[in-house]
């Protein structure tokens, strides 16, 4: 049972949104599709901070398309938004079995096994497209993985997440619990992140991201030089008729880590980026990537 705390009327908002969000995983996948597009209808007239932020996150990382590129582009990242709540929600939430239906075609399991054969534990770097986590658990149907995360703000809901997440993930580590996740991969075991967002007051470097300095959190150099986990991309996307995924695991990265870790961070912005350019539309550009900027350097929202 929850704490009786998080039943204190202060949190009957946050019971109510997680309630709905349950009933949305529950949903058959095809009546979630529908539900999906039905807000991406919503998501994309929607004005708002977040509107502004996505509009210039595509303005200053695809230069070279003109306006009306961009502007379309921009409908359709507004518009793939009103799956992120339906994929969310079928991740946290959904039956195994119900998972068991969502087509997915997965490739290159054999360089996991291939490092688990050695004894060798995994780092698989992943992005913020708008269904990172239900692919993670797709994937989670395949192999054994562990997760990082960022704790929720909202209590009713870090505890319902956590819990949803533990039920499929063997384990799943704060981003700040450093010690417990490198002697996790010591041990031969596979972990998934993202580390593509800006962490303000994190350890970070600025290293170009579409040709722009990005702060960038440096942990996929320190894990990989702490724990000797291979470094393998992982990247997913919606198919284009939307009715399932592919995903792909990428050979590890060679020479990885360097001895100098702005090399190796530049490195992992350029498979992010080299994942956004296959999906653009998938990605989550709502978030202020270049918000933290150089010592003198203008701000660009």
């Amino acid at each position: 049972m929850p704490p009786a705390a998080l039943f204190s009327p202060r949190h009957w908002l946050s019971w109510i949104g997680l309630s709905i969000v349950w009933c949305v995983g529950k949903l058959p996948f095809t009546a979630q599709r529908v539900l999906g597009r039905a807000l991406g209808v919503l998501t994309a007239r929607l004005p708002g901070e977040r509107r502004r932020v996505a509009e210039r996150n595509i303005q200053l990382c695809f230069p070279d398309l003109d306006a009306t590129h961009r502007a379309q582009l921009l409908h359709a990242s507004l518009r793939d938004l009103g799956m992120l709540l339906v994929e969310f929600a079928l991740a946290w939430f959904g039956s195994a079995r119900a998972l068991a239906r969502v087509p997915c075609a997965i490739s290159g399991l054999e360089h996991l096994e291939h490092c688990r054969a050695q004894g060798r534990g995994v780092l698989l770097v992943g992005a913020h497209f708008s269904h990172l986590e239900l692919c993670a658990r797709l994937v989670s149907q395949r192999i054994r993985i562990a997760g990082m995360y960022r704790v929720m703000d909202n209590p009713v809901f870090e505890r319902a997440v956590l819990q949803a997440r533990l039920r499929y993930a063997q384990a799943m580590f704060a981003k700040e619990d450093l010690r417990r996740i490198v002697k996790y991969m010591k041990s031969g075991g596979t972990v998934w992140y993202a580390p593509d967002q800006d962490m303000r007051g994190k350890d970070s470097v600025f290293v170009p991201f579409f040709g722009v300095p990005a702060a960038t959190i440096t942990a996929t150099h320190h894990l990989a030089r702490l724990s000797g986990a291979a470094v393998i991309p992982f990247f997913h996307r919606r198919n284009a008729d939307g009715r399932g995924y592919t995903i792909r695991l990428e050979a590890p990265l060679e020479s990885f880590p360097s001895a100098d870790v702005a090399v190796d961070t530049a490195r992992v912005n350029a498979i992010v980026e080299r994942m956004v350019r296959e999906a653009p539309a998938q990605y989550l550009w709502i978030h202020k990537r270049f918000k933290t900027r150089p010592e003198g350097a203008a701000p660009l929202y």
